[in-house]
């Protein structure tokens, strides 16, 4: 199914997912970047149901997510005018702003915060469905916390069936990667979550954008003390089962130091999965090899990015090494998914 697609059928399983999330229940449902976990966000007890149901920190604030611009009046107590503009370029789309948040919003639902996290997607069942639930739906990726968010719906299964009413199919999603959080409550407005909409993209409507320090000390292998101000900041995500180590360093010393690394861990008894890039992947020697894509396709591997680190889990793999990547671009968003991963484990050859 493409985005902007909904069939008779499907219609008729979003009017009922509506009334679902009408009546205080979540449903889990497609949008362009992953599938999210969808629940009343004017309903505090909705969003106590999110937090429960992924075993989700009460304090890490949820995306209220809408269908109309109109919409976005009646949650936010200010709409400053680089909120129109970047409404204007990216929405729908894989863009959320942080705004402050209006009364109506409950503080549930924003964990705790005086600001509210605000995105349009642009796949048409999250627009049907939002729609059909009265306009404001709060959803954070549809996994349980930690592990790494859904593409498909089968993997929502693996990890919520029988925690929520209803599961919306809507094939695997296109983009692979959490959205870009840019928060417009500072000046300059600062990114908080890099994502598909990247930096050079936002500055080229607002002009000066900066990147928020724990992001910048994440990808510089650093610690930060900064309080966190959006989703996911301040906790482990996007995590597989197995040990993920990232390699960085010229691409022969990277290759010979994967593959002694997976000779010692196989003669221990583990089984050892390798990310890599088209460039580099016939040189690599572990027992499951899994191409990320070409260093020269970034939205590839972003794609496929959250989907490899599941194919690992469900192949029983103890132990996983991945190149890295470059920090600008989709390339910045794809190194902070796979640092978090990580537990910020890098080694440099």
């Amino acid at each position: 199914m493409q985005d902007g697609e909904c069939r008779g059928e499907d219609l008729t399983r979003i009017q009922r997912a509506g009334e679902i999330l009408k009546q205080g229940g979540l449903v889990a449902f497609p949008t362009e970047t992953v599938y999210g976990l969808g629940g009343d966000a004017l309903n505090p007890d909705s969003s106590r149901k999110i937090y429960a149901a992924k075993g989700r920190p009460s304090d890490n604030p949820l995306i209220v997510h809408i269908a109309e611009l109109d919409a976005l009046a009646a949650i936010t107590a200010e709409i400053p005018p680089a909120a129109w503009k970047l409404a204007e370029a990216f929405w729908p789309g894989p863009l959320t702003m942080i705004l402050p948040k209006a009364d109506i919003v409950p503080k549930e639902t924003t964990g705790g915060l005086d600001t509210v996290a605000v995105r349009m997607p642009s796949h048409g069942v999250a627009l049907a469905l939002i729609r059909a639930a009265g306009g404001y739906v709060a959803a954070p990726s549809a996994n349980t916390s930690g592990r790494p968010s859904p593409t498909k719906a089968s993997f929502v299964a693996e990890d919520l069936d029988g925690r929520i009413e209803m599961i919306l199919d809507g094939g695997e999603v296109g983009i692979g990667l959490e959205s870009t959080i840019v928060d417009l409550t500072v000046d300059p407005p600062q990114i908080l979550r890099p994502g598909y909409i990247t930096q050079k993209m936002l500055a080229e409507v607002l002009g000066e954008v900066a990147v928020d320090a724990t992001v910048l000390a994440l990808a510089a292998g650093e610690d930060c003390a900064q309080a966190p101000r959006a989703p996911g900041m301040k906790y482990r995500h996007y995590a597989p089962k197995g040990q993920l180590t990232i390699v960085r360093g010229a691409e022969s010393a990277v290759v010979d130091y994967i593959n002694a690394q997976a000779r010692a861990d196989r003669e221990n008894g583990g089984k050892v999965g390798v990310i890599g890039t088209e460039e580099l992947l016939a040189r690599y020697r572990a027992d499951v090899v899994k191409s990320a894509g070409s260093r020269t396709d970034e939205a590839t591997i972003a794609h496929r990015l959250y989907a490899i680190l599941r194919e690992f889990d469900e192949e029983q793999v103890t132990r996983i090494y991945s190149e890295s990547f470059s920090t600008d671009g989709l390339g910045q968003a794809i190194m902070n998914r796979l640092l978090k991963a990580a537990g910020h484990q890098v080694v440099d050859v």
